[in-house]
């Protein structure tokens, strides 16, 4: 017994050396559990405590829960779709076999813009799981003592994560996860696979190159951000935050935007140039799309392409053949304008694909893929490719169809800002529920508003969706903290409904809403400065010149402050009976509904806090940063309506408690949110970035004075934080010319067999190949 408890300490002692935290949580209770078990368990209970107590208290929370590791208990569930899959014609099938198919590979470009060791990771763990059956490699390893069947199940957990995040940084929250096993037991597991006597080389070169990076949890890697504090793909490491504005004025003056670039700093002495790399197939100069060396402000800057073409080329590939079984002449022009981007690199021509995208109205096989998300990009302007293939739910989106109609009249006149700052017209969009059948991308939302191209919006319209499953296999998680045991039963029985209508009239009505002052490229003004005035002060607006965008002006504040406006416009116009009504809400539950919408708004701040860096004092995510922000204006508020209080938990430990007082809602709350959304709107609209930008810094900010210390906080938030959701999703294949939809158990065995059955093993093979060239070379000059 005695040797079992020194033996405990001994690993927990190790894995805290090499920051497996949750690992030596595990072996500290398991000494707890021997010393109850003895003649003397006070004074061997002491000795653990003693133990425990030698660390800080920042140490002690790390070793409860890392922040950077993938516990055991993480819900790994399958994404159903068969019932939708199963009501499309086999044309339609064979349709969405291929956008599928597309959409994986390219998932690949995703992770190399995810960091520098996340291609190397996938292909060295995929080739250790691919060459046997999990259950032999599980067996071997426990055999010969290299792990534990716990310590190889966290290594499938942690494989799961990283596909399912397209990168080895939580596509929520942008923080690095680390495997819970050691660097030597990984190591020693690959050198009894099968992967490693069938081509010893190749795996031990990706382990090499992938190693060192995969465990680094330097202050520099933990998190995405702009050298030298953070982590990016979207420049190279030598670049700057002065680089980033540099390129960012340089491509506003060319009227050049950054959705498929990226930029890579050349420096040969005291010369310095600055290649801005567009994703294409093809490599080479190219009419209206590349520049040679072109000066600005003293500055050298070239435009090349060919970024990820290797990847690329198999998109385009797959495209060509859906579109031999697309329903209609939109989706045929859709899918060319989409090749056409990806094969040379324009916009435009994405552009164009996205106006077709809008037109096709209702299709039976959702679709849109390309440079979509700018949330990874520290200056909110380069974006992550994104693809997702979905069969439309009709009769959920009977109810979205509803709030369509009755927006543009009914609804938007709510809105706190006035006509002068909301759409001349509004373009009725197509909204529809869809279940995903394959989303591939740093994570799944629950509901979208696109295409993000402002002009694209502004002139041809959107479409919002919501994502059913999604949203069903979200809502199925009833577990909840710091809230009252009467909020967390009401929770349950409202919180799937609220969220429903939280997603409809955040997408619809919040990303939807709200007027661009502009100048056109004709050079008029889109609208009449004689009329349009300023507010706050009576005099003239601001508004955007040509060339000029949201992300531009606001920069790294930019989605942050978008997904405020949008999550406030839900909270501000659900007070509506009207608009719940069309959601089908009986009278007897609307307050309740009201209710459950406005505190898990509330709860989410507080759940958010652990996306906050306090290192950095940055935000890693823009929605969380949102919800804490409109938790700050609840609390401001005052007069009761929401408040936040430490406690004590049941294990003894400090807690929080969140209260809304259900009577201020309609008053102080509605008041409160609805200044603050004006507000929002109207800078916006100008384009006063200044103005907007402090005051969504003042409300962002996490202090540790004051009645409510957030930043003292944040440690028991992130103690008491659970495992995130991992979702997998199927596989199609065509059996002989029909299309059959593959599924999966949940667990992480499924997660991992779906990624090795995605691809054949000549496609492994390639997918290694082309990785590898693109990391390799991803940074060399180019004509």
């Amino acid at each position: 017994m005695l040797k079992s408890i020194h033996r405990g300490l001994l690993r927990a002692s190790k894995f805290g050396m090499c920051l497996s935290f949750s690992k030596q949580s595990i072996c500290l209770g398991t000494c707890t559990t021997y010393c109850s078990q003895v003649k003397s368990p006070a004074l061997l209970t002491n000795t653990v405590n003693r133990f425990l107590t030698s660390f800080s208290s920042t140490n002690y929370t790390a070793i409860m829960s890392s922040p950077h590791e993938l516990p055991l208990d993480t819900p790994i569930l399958f994404l159903p779709c068969t019932e939708a899959f199963n009501g499309l014609t086999e044309k339609e099938r064979l349709y969405a076999h291929h956008l599928s198919r597309a959409s994986w590979w390219g998932a690949f470009v995703t992770f190399c813009q995810s960091s520098p060791e996340a291609s190397d990771i996938f292909c060295l763990l995929t080739r250790l799981f691919r060459s046997q059956p999990l259950d032999s490699l599980k067996a071997q390893a426990v055999e010969k003592g290299v792990v534990t069947e716990d310590e190889f199940q966290s290594l499938l957990i942690y494989y799961s994560g990283l596909v399912y995040n397209c990168g080895n940084y939580l596509g929520f929250g942008d923080r690095k996860f680390v495997p819970t096993i050691t660097r030597e037991q990984l190591l020693a597991l690959v050198k009894l696979s099968k992967a490693y006597l069938e081509c010893s080389d190749k795996i031990i070169q990706f382990f090499n190159r992938a190693a060192d990076r995969m465990y680094d949890l330097s202050d520099d890697k933990k998190f995405f951000g702009m050298p030298p504090n953070g982590i990016t793909m979207y420049f190279s490491s030598n670049c700057t935050q002065k680089d980033a504005e540099l390129c960012k004025e340089y491509m506003t003056d060319r009227n050049i935007e950054a959705w498929n670039t990226r930029l890579i700093k050349h420096e040969d002495g005291d010369k310095v140039l600055y290649d801005i790399r567009l994703a294409s197939v093809e490599n080479g100069p190219a009419e209206g799309i590349t520049r040679k060396e072109d000066l600005f402000e003293g500055h050298s800057f070239t435009i090349t392409r060919g970024d990820y073409s290797d990847v690329l080329k198999e998109v385009v590939k797959e495209l060509a053949l859906a579109k031999k079984y697309a329903a209609n002449d939109n989706e045929v022009k859709m899918l060319d304008k989409y090749i056409e981007s990806f094969t040379t690199g324009s916009i435009e021509a994405h552009k164009d694909g996205s106006t077709y995208w809008v037109k096709n109205k209702s299709p039976a096989v959702e679709v849109y893929t390309g440079f979509i998300e700018v949330y990874r990009d520290p200056s909110n302007q380069r974006a992550e490719f994104e693809a997702f293939v979905a069969m439309v739910n009709r009769e959920q989106s009977k109810k979205f169809d509803t709030l369509v109609q009755k927006a543009e009249h009914e609804i938007l006149p709510l809105l706190p800002w006035g006509k002068d700052f909301e759409e001349d017209v509004f373009m009725r969009p197509d909204f529809s529920s869809l279940d995903i059948m394959t989303f591939a991308s740093s994570g799944l939302p629950i509901g979208i508003n696109i295409p993000n191209y402002k002009d694209v919006k502004e002139e041809q319209g959107f479409k919002n969706v919501s994502l059913a499953n999604v949203l069903s296999s979200r809502s199925g998680d009833k577990s909840a903290q710091f809230l009252s045991e009467e909020d967390i039963a009401l929770r349950e029985k409202f919180g799937s409904t609220s969220l429903e209508i939280c997603v409809g009239l955040h997408e619809l009505l919040g990303h939807g809403s709200g007027k661009f002052l502009r100048r056109k490229e004709d050079g008029s003004l889109n609208f009449d400065p004689a009329t349009v005035k300023n507010p706050f002060t009576g005099g003239e607006v601001s508004f955007y010149e040509s060339g000029e965008n949201f992300q531009t002006k606001f920069t790294s504040l930019s989605s942050a402050y978008e997904e405020c406006r949008a999550e406030t416009v839900a909270l501000y116009l659900c007070l509506n009976d009207d608009v719940l009504d069309i959601f089908n809400i009986p009278s007897e539950d609307k307050e309740d509904i009201k209710y459950m919408l406005w505190l898990d708004m509330f709860y989410a701040g507080i759940k958010g806090l652990e996306m906050y860096q306090p290192k950095q004092g940055q935000w890693g995510q823009a929605h969380s940063q949102a919800r804490y922000a409109i938790l700050q204006v609840g609390l401001e508020a005052g007069h009761g309506l929401v408040q936040v209080k430490e406690t004590v938990g049941k294990d003894g430990l400090p807690d929080l408690l969140l209260t809304l007082d259900k009577s201020k809602i309609a008053t102080v709350g509605k008041k409160a949110m609805g200044e603050f959304l004006r507000k929002l709107q109207v800078y916006r609209s100008m384009g006063d970035a200044k103005s907007g930008n402090e005051m969504f810094q003042r409300y962002s900010r996490v202090g540790d004075d004051g009645d409510y210390p957030f930043g003292k906080w944040h440690e028991i938030v992130t103690r008491k934080r659970r495992p995130r959701m991992i979702l997998t999703m199927p596989n199609s294949r065509v059996q002989d010319g029909k299309v059959e939809l593959v599924t999966y158990p949940a667990g992480a065995e499924g997660n991992v067999t779906s990624w090795v059955e995605r691809f054949s093993p000549s496609e492994h093979d390639a997918i290694e190949d082309m990785l590898t060239q693109f990391m390799l070379t991803r940074n060399q000059a180019r004509e």
